[in-house]
């Protein structure tokens, strides 16, 4: 199914030209409703090799970012046998975003952190914050959001690799106004986590969860978040994040953010194979305001497609089951061709929240 992405792209392309835009799930079930534990974290130190990041006086980000990383992996290594970690890098070598992304897709991920230090005109600014892929509520997000994806510079041909993307120019964040983050409530739950612990167990000013344009968020398929840990530019900060006690007091507070998210999700997770004649499972793969033919590219290679007209919306399903854990399974073997495909239930054909299609096939 490799031609797929192309013809997906291709006509996602042209309903957008023809005024239509199509929009995939704001939230996926995969965690949060239980479709899977989380088993693998992608833990990516950002910059590297000939990217510095923010350069303070005395240090740069990507020397500090490597160090509170490893720190972070090993914390989790040792602690928790049922975890695979992976980096995308574990020396000062330069990795482009793309490439970051991919491994985590790649690796089927669960949860991607991206771990950076900050920097601004004014020294004065100071603290700790977390972002989610979204979109900009204040330029001072937008700033981040453009220092960060700047790193594409670094790279070769990166106008042609990212679609003509500028992250200098305003109009280049229009993009993420067309799409919705799949997983933006789960990734907004583990940055809450994140800045508490960062709140609980360090000095550091809490300066709270964001939104911005990442195009590293943007290109991952799982719950993601971009920490910023600190500001280089800010000399008293600077100073203090150099310490390796600070870096290690870090590294715990992000490892205790991911128990209590793990927790979270492991405490949700369900494995149904009961089977109630009544309840359904489809997956939802693309809404609309417009109709999309059912034989369009789009659908390929799918069988039992569905269009359903729901408050002046077009929604469509693949699939038919009657029991969960082969509705999960499907989606797991689709997540290449509809990374933002999301389970939903009927009850005699009558669309019903898929908690309460769990409550009722347990009875």
């Amino acid at each position: 199914m490799k031609n797929k992405k192309i013809h997906a792209k291709q006509y996602i392309l042209y309903i957008i030209i023809s005024g239509i835009i199509i929009i995939f799930p704001e939230y996926s079930h995969s965690q949060e409703n239980g479709e899977s534990n989380l088993t693998t974290v992608v833990i990516d130190p950002g910059h590297g090799g000939k990217d510095p990041g923010a350069i303070g006086s005395q240090t740069k980000e990507k020397n500090l970012v490597l160090k509170l990383g490893l720190k972070l992996g090993k914390y989790i290594e040792d602690e928790m046998d049922d975890i695979k970690v992976i980096y995308t890098r574990k020396t000062d070598t330069f990795v482009p975003l793309f490439k970051r992304a991919e491994i985590a897709n790649k690796n089927k991920a669960d949860l991607f952190i991206s771990l950076h230090f900050n920097a601004n005109k004014k020294a004065r600014v100071n603290g700790t914050e977390t972002y989610a892929m979204g979109l900009h509520k204040t330029e001072s997000n937008l700033e981040v959001a453009k220092k960060e994806n700047a790193a594409i510079y670094y790279e070769e041909d990166y106008s042609e690799k990212y679609e003509g993307f500028d992250p200098e120019s305003a109009e280049s964040y229009i993009i993420f106004s067309l799409m919705q983050n799949t997983h933006l409530e789960q990734s907004l739950n583990f940055a809450s986590f994140v800045q508490e612990e960062f709140k609980n167990k360090t000095t550091l000013k809490n300066r709270g969860v964001k939104q911005a344009g990442f195009l590293l968020l943007w290109k991952t398929t799982m719950p993601s978040v971009l920490i910023e840990a600190g500001f280089l530019s800010n000399p008293k900060e600077e100073k203090y994040l150099q310490k390796d006690k600070v870096l290690d007091n870090l590294a715990f507070s992000i490892f205790k953010a991911f128990k209590a998210y793990k927790k979270r999700i492991d405490s949700k997770s369900v494995h149904l194979t009961k089977k109630n004649d009544s309840i359904t499972y489809k997956l939802q793969v693309a809404s609309s305001s417009n109709p999309i033919p059912k034989d369009a590219d789009y659908f390929k290679d799918y069988e039992n497609i569905e269009e359903h007209k729901l408050e002046n919306k077009y929604k469509y399903t693949i699939g038919n089951f009657g029991e969960y854990d082969k509705v999960v399974e499907m989606k797991k073997k689709i997540k290449e061709d509809f990374p933002g495909a999301f389970v939903v239930a009927f009850k005699n054909k009558e669309p019903i929240s898929v908690e309460k299609a769990i409550r009722l096939t347990e009875k």
